[in-house]
């Protein structure tokens, strides 16, 4: 399937016209306030009957929907632009409305849990709620574990210009950074991004130069960076002590509707299954002639084969991919591309990174990422599609049954990115490609298994002296080191102290601990993948029902009903590990001597 003459900007203008000057934008924003206004009154006047909840809910649930419209569009705004400062402005307004609404959730999940078990199960069994019980009793269930709505209502207020305004300073500050490089006698400023981009060169020289200025330019920052994370893991410590949580993983296990035993689970058979990967580290500092690889190495290219893919060759063979596994999942990222829900575009003045973005009353989706055309940048697009059409199948269904939770977020990217990369490495021309593609997908295996296990290392100890007080710039420093030697199994030459300040994901307020969903998405996915290769397009409806229950039941619920796999045990999650093995042993087997 050939796509030919896409844009690789997004078009924003079909959701609000007009950009961060949008009178839509405005107005939306406004009827905003007017629904949160009359559901906070609905709220507090609430006397418990059938009718009575499903009045709530509903308000609720177009709330939610609405807000969610207008963040994702301020945040495509603030993402493209770093320098929108209309856009910064309307973040903020919207923090505030969505402190509004998360108080009045507070009250609702208060009053929901003062309903009788007896009468709440009666109710939530009646066909509205139906599809979104598993939600409801969730929030009910939780709102007792928590503080009284006056607590909990004064922190969500102050959470806005204190703890989620650390958040949004970092990124302020993130997107002014730049880095200064020379190549060839030129010199140029780059963004994180576009610097991040660079450390995949061929180049050995090109990559240690702009690492080093790379880190020179995190440690002009560091100060301000260990403020921010202290204060924020402050605020969460704050929070958890009051309700009398000891255990700083309750509240992202909760998120994520895994319990902590399914969690050991997978970091036990990750460090049972390293060997393999450190002998591919190893080899791959063979191949660079190198006694052992430093940071800057870990994601560089082996060879000099081009693989690069202009953005129309690498939409075409995304589409084709996803064709021979779901044909609904080819249709509706051609639709992605030729709607330009895509911004791929490789300039100055973008935040770093990618995500996928949802626009809840407009059923549709936007992906952000910086294309420069090498087969990281194909997998990065597949993955953001994976999580659209994970959106998409579920557009029918209420909002409160589309809230899934990050680690199932990345079952549909991470497996639509195998799906690709795989493919990619079969249609090989020749065998250094082949090599360079393998190594692509080991890189990501290593990532998932050592670089994400030293965040999570790294977040989890942290937190635990950040009990005790602030955690000086040094210290911090130690700690990310102390985490990456023991993920990596001490197999590198060098390590990245600033990681912690140069990675955002630890500076995130909506998520706490967003780093280990990504390891258990992709090895969650990768079992799916293996029966999906058995069973091919025959395979589609089972997948497509999996995704449409993700926010309705827990993980292992999830995997008992439509795998029937128990993932508390570390046995499952090896099956995931063995399809990433069965990659580095054809990678080890080609470039034996």
């Amino acid at each position: 399937m050939l796509l030919q003459g896409l844009r690789e900007s997004w078009d924003l203008e079909s959701i609000f016209k007009g950009g961060s000057r949008s009178e839509e934008l405005l107005a939306a924003i406004g009827r905003i306030e007017t629904q949160l206004a009359d559901l906070n009154q609905k709220v507090e006047s609430f006397q418990f009957s059938e009718e009575a909840l499903q009045e709530v809910v509903e308000g609720v649930q177009q709330s939610a929907a609405l807000i969610n419209e207008c963040v994702s569009f301020v945040g495509c705004l603030t993402a493209q632009d770093v320098n929108d400062k209309q856009a910064l402005n309307l973040r903020g307004k919207l923090e505030s409305l969505n402190a509004v609404y998360a108080t009045v959730l507070v009250l609702l999940d208060n009053k929901m849990a003062d309903i009788p078990d007896e009468e709440w199960n009666r109710v939530i069994q009646k066909p509205y709620f139906a599809a979104i019980a598993f939600p409801l009793s969730e929030r009910r269930n939780l709102a007792s574990q928590k503080l009284s709505y006056e607590q909990e209502a004064l922190m969500n207020d102050l959470a806005v210009d204190g703890y989620h305004s650390w958040s949004t300073l970092y990124d302020t500050v993130v997107g002014k950074i730049g880095i200064e490089v020379e190549k060839d006698g030129n010199k140029e400023t780059l963004s994180v991004g576009q610097a991040e981009n660079r450390m995949t060169s061929p180049d050995r020289d090109e990559r240690e130069s702009v690492f080093a200025k790379y880190t020179e330019a995190w440690e002009e920052q560091a100060d301000f960076c260990a403020e921010a994370l202290n204060h924020i893991a402050g605020f969460r410590n704050s929070v958890y002590k009051h309700r009398k949580w000891e255990n700083v993983l309750k509240e992202p296990l909760d998120i994520n509707r895994m319990s902590e035993e399914t969690l050991k689970a997978m970091w036990q058979a990750i460090e049972e299954n390293k060997e393999l990967f450190v002998t591919y580290l190893n080899r791959k500092a063979s191949l660079l002639g190198v006694k052992k690889l430093s940071w800057a190495d870990v994601d560089a290219p082996l060879t000099n084969v081009d693989s690069k893919m202009s953005y129309d060759e690498g939409a075409s063979f995304i589409v084709e991919q996803f064709q021979s596994f779901s044909p609904k999942m080819a249709e509706f990222s051609k639709r992605a591309f030729e709607k330009q829900w895509i911004e791929a575009e490789d300039r100055s003045g973008k935040r770093p990174g990618g995500f996928c973005t949802g626009f809840p009353v407009k059923n549709e989706t936007r992906i952000f990422m910086t294309y420069s055309g090498t087969p990281s940048n194909v997998s990065t697009l597949a993955h953001e599609l994976g999580h659209a059409f994970h959106s998409y199948v579920m557009d029918d269904m209420p909002f409160l049954a589309t809230d899934y939770a990050m680690n199932v977020a990345e079952t549909a990217s991470t497996f639509a990115e195998l799906v690709v990369s795989d493919a990619a490495v079969k249609k090989a021309k020749s065998k250094e490609e082949k090599i360079s593609l393998l190594e692509d997908k080991a890189q990501r295996s290593v990532a998932f298994f050592m670089n994400i296990h030293a965040r999570f290392l790294f977040e989890t100890r942290f937190y635990e002296e950040r009990k005790q007080g602030l955690v000086p710039v040094e210290r911090l420093k130690e700690i990310m080191i102390e985490a990456q030697k023991e993920a990596f199994c001490d197999s590198l030459g060098s390590y990245h102290p600033y990681f912690w300040a140069s990675k955002l994901h630890f500076y995130i307020t909506d998520v706490p601990f967003y780093n280990f969903p990504y390891t258990f998405g992709y090895l969650f996915s990768a079992s799916i993948y293996a029966i999906a290769k058995q069973e091919g397009t025959s395979f589609e409806e089972k997948y497509i029902a999996l995704l449409r229950d993700t926010a309705s039941m827990t993980v292992e619920e999830l995997a008992m009903k439509h795998l029937n796999e128990d993932v508390t045990k570390a046995e499952f999650w090896k099956k995931g590990i063995d399809v990433a093995i069965e990659d580095v042993k054809e990678f080890l087997e080609l470039t034996q001597d």
